[in-house]
């Protein structure tokens, strides 16, 4: 579905990302996890067209679309999940799902999306007149996920989606994950739980300085001594 190779990029002399190649299955859920600096957020906003590659090439598909703007990517069935949750605080939570259905590709379904993501998250049912910057971290998260599935994508990058989140939270974030996932929709998930993010993925890629060090299954890495002592301090 998605394939990287030989991805180059990085911030003005800086380099974020050195020769990363990959490949996501469709409908799979696959984990890139790493220390912080490793590069993920760099390589996740590099496929979403956020920014711009140096070099390598990004196919979706079998098309190449390095180096599209994002507007294009996310309309071609590409949707994200940013960290931080980066929602639109003064609007309400049905405005901000409006937002998300304003690509080509979403308008015509917008209503029978718009109740699909109600019925999934009740809560922001319960708030949809209310102010966004006024939910807890959790609902911004739930109405984060939810922006992104307006747009109707085949793949959503999922940057840090628990990050600051209580414990049950996460568990509901990362639940809220695998049942996308079930419902047909290829998901990368980039996750500062190493543990729970492996154990949910069919496959794993592990960045350290901007480069692919390991790959394999989910269990296959979180077998792997190397993995066990620098991530999960066994």
């Amino acid at each position: 579905m998605l394939e990287v190779q030989g991805l180059s990029a990085g911030y003005g002399d800086a380099v974020a990302l050195e020769d990363v190649s990959l490949t996501v299955p469709d409908k799979r859920i696959v984990a890139i996890v790493g220390a912080n600096g490793a590069g993920k957020t760099t390589l996740i906003r590099t496929i979403a067209g956020i920014i711009r590659p140096w070099r390598g090439r990004i196919l979706w598909h079998g098309r190449d679309i390095a180096g599209l703007p994002s507007h294009i990517v996310c309309n071609l069935g590409i949707g994200q999940v940013a960290e931080g949750r980066q929602v639109f605080p003064s609007l309400s939570v049905a405005e901000n799902l409006d937002l998300g259905a304003m690509i080509p590709r979403a308008r015509d379904s917008r209503a029978a999306t718009f109740r699909r993501v109600l019925e999934m998250f009740p809560r922001l049912a319960e708030r949809r007149g209310q102010a966004a910057g006024t939910l807890s971290g959790g609902e911004q998260q739930m109405l984060a996920i939810g922006r992104c599935l307006m747009g109707r994508p085949e793949l959503i990058l999922f940057d840090e989606p628990s990050l600051g989140l209580a414990p049950a939270v996460v568990q509901q974030v990362l639940e809220t994950v695998r049942t996308l996932n079930a419902e047909g929709i290829t998901c990368v998930l980039v996750e500062q739980n190493v543990a729970a993010s492996l154990a949910l993925s069919e496959v794993g890629y592990v960045l350290e300085t901007g480069r692919v060090t390991l790959s394999g299954s989910g269990a296959e890495l979180l077998a792997d001594d190397r993995v066990r002592q620098a991530y999960l301090g066994l």
